[in-house]
């Protein structure tokens, strides 16, 4: 079962994802946009860290399907995993869902969903454009 690891850093961006919308960090310091949740800035390590919303919008950076998988998602494979650039500027890993085919530099948008039936929700996201 995938546990989904909420803590005092976490919790913004978990209630995020369960209202429907991607939730990022912004550094007050530096304005630097942050994914993954971190109690400093990666960029300037200022600590004076708020919570925005996301657009939920972004371009494939790097993608590979996956054939083999093991545990709950062993019978999900083939599945497509990506390097996702945010419009706001951070990176994060994904997987890209309702999709047949997804390239380099293609447009996508957050979809929430659950990829294992006791597994909490996650931001994955789908092509909306080449």
């Amino acid at each position: 079962m995938v546990q989904n690891a909420q803590d005092a850093e976490t919790r913004p961006f978990w209630d995020g994802i369960a209202a429907g919308e991607l939730r990022l960090q912004r550094c007050a310091d530096c304005g630097s946009a942050i994914f993954y949740p971190r109690s400093v800035c990666p960029n300037c390590f200022g600590d004076r860290i708020d919570w925005v919303t996301a657009s939920g919008r972004g371009t494939v950076y790097s993608c590979t399907v996956a054939h083999r998988a093991f545990g709950e998602f062993a019978e999900q494979a083939p599945f497509t995993v990506a390097l996702v650039d945010l419009d706001e500027g951070p990176r994060m890993m994904t997987r890209i869902v309702a999709s047949e085919q997804v390239g380099i530099g293609d447009r996508v948008e957050l979809v929430i969903t659950r990829l294992a039936a006791d597994s909490p929700e996650v931001p994955c996201f789908r092509v909306v454009g080449r």
